[in-house]
């Protein structure tokens, strides 16, 4: 077997490699970037579950970041169990090839419980009085101990948030390194997210992030150092390109005034209700998944959404089964933006309505994926909110804006300009510059077992 570790530098596009690149762009003449085709819906866990099993969305059932579970009436986002990805992931088929195969699954989504032989993935802590703490979940359990122990607790009010930064992608190169140097295992899978932050903030304008490219690039190359020196062959990847963005489309706002939306109102904030709706959309960057109450319906929100500006698709039965989304967990309907556009999961049509979690950080409680959440209304007022939280008094970190015209890059949609599709560097050149992606699992097995 050959020792291979593959570098998921998130956000990465050709688009991006240059000046600000020096690494980079210096590699590829000794390496070979080719494209990887996207499926929908070009996400995070959609993509990174479909490189692990080969198989696509359909199969695995991975249709985005959030779904609406239909059994408990909730809109999920961001859940961590690997029991949730159907088919058989890359370590479980090498394991087979050989049994003293081992694999470190390094943040990557759905790592919890995944049969890894080393995983560490992010894991905050709810504690009783409202405040959430950073931390970790890793296997073998003491592992965690060790990594904050050597390298200090898990950054993540870096990793996501207002104050995301490089910070989170250094401490995982670390605790990367560390398992290599502990454990050599013969295929370790790295998360690098450095450049998701920037690009939805700004887009993918070198010149407006040129300090974040060049940060990337030489955590790339310390990494790519590193692994070669160990006698690793590394694959660097990513699972989508970001595309620059000017107009949101508030789809549930829509569907509200339709009369379609179910609202509960709470304390005089409103809340969406999704079992009582007789259609409503979970948004998720460029893609959307709605679901109705039945037949009539589908065929009103269809004809509805068709006509909304910045949206390029609804898909049917037979549009998600040609785009490979025909899963239970995915929406009645499947709405794709606009290369320029992308959604937002908002609902009220009065901000003083808008629910509490609207203006904290919040993934899981949201019914929808919201970049705002890294924009911050005011300094001064987190600043206050710490102080707040240092002197012992009760505070909520409500300094997230309610302005989706901030937002200047998404993804998720296929129909975009191949420099921005996600990229593919091996060490020699594939068979074809273009990749699907449920091709990257057979490429990792050929790089272990040649």
């Amino acid at each position: 077997m050959r020792k291979t570790a593959v570098l998921d530098i998130v956000g990465l596009s050709s688009a991006l490699i240059g000046d600000k690149t020096p690494f980079l762009k210096s590699y590829l003449e000794r390496a070979h970037l080719s494209r990887i085709n996207p499926h929908l819906p070009a996400v995070t866990t959609a993509m990174q579950s479909t490189y692990l099993t080969g198989l696509w969305p359909t199969d695995h059932g991975i249709v985005g970041n959030g779904w609406y579970d239909r059994t408990d009436s909730e809109i999920k986002f961001w859940k961590q169990s690997n029991k949730l990805v159907r088919g058989e992931s890359v370590w479980d088929t090498a394991r087979q090839r050989n049994a003293d195969f081992t694999c470190a699954q390094l943040f990557w989504w759905y790592n919890m419980y995944a049969g890894a032989d080393y995983s560490v993935t992010p894991r905050p802590n709810y504690l009783a009085d409202g405040r959430k703490m950073p931390d970790c979940y890793s296997h073998p359990a003491g592992l965690r101990d060790e990594l904050q122990k050597k390298f200090g607790q898990f950054p993540l009010f870096s990793f996501w948030g207002p104050g995301a930064d490089i910070t989170s992608s250094e401490w995982i190169a670390e605790a990367s390194m560390y398992v290599e140097e502990k454990y050599s295992p013969t295929l370790s899978l790295v998360y690098l997210p450095h450049l998701d932050y920037c690009q939805q903030k700004y887009g993918p304008d070198t010149g407006l992030i040129g300090k974040e490219l060049l940060e990337i690039d030489a955590l790339v190359q310390r990494l790519v150092t590193f692994y070669e020196k160990r006698g690793a062959r590394v694959i660097l990847l990513s699972e989508y390109g970001i595309v620059p963005v000017s107009r949101p489309v508030h789809i549930n706002r829509i569907l509200r005034e339709a009369g379609l939306l179910g609202i509960r109102v709470e304390r005089g904030l409103e809340l969406l209700d999704a079992g009582a709706s007789r259609a409503f959309a979970v948004a998720d960057h460029q893609v959307a998944h709605v679901y109705v109450a039945d037949e009539t319906t589908k065929k009103q929100v269809a004809e509805l959404l068709e006509n909304v500006p910045g949206i390029a698709q609804v898909l049917d039965d037979a549009g998600k089964q040609a785009h490979h989304i025909a899963h239970e967990r995915a929406g009645d309907l499947v709405a794709v933006a606009e290369p320029d556009s992308w959604f937002t999961y908002y609902f009220w049509l009065d901000d003083r309505k808008a629910p509490d979690y609207a203006r904290v950080v919040d993934i899981h409680k949201k019914p929808g994926y919201d970049p705002v959440e890294m924009f911050m209304t005011s300094k001064l007022r987190a600043g206050y909110k710490l102080l707040r939280k240092k002197l012992g008094f009760r505070y909520v970190m409500d300094v997230i804006p309610l302005d989706a015209k901030l937002v200047k890059g998404s993804h998720g949609a296929i129909a975009v300009p191949p420099e921005y599709f996600p990229v593919l560097i091996t060490p020699e050149r594939q068979g074809t510059d273009l990749i699907t992606p449920i091709a990257v699992k057979d490429l990792i097995l050929d790089s272990i077992f040649g």
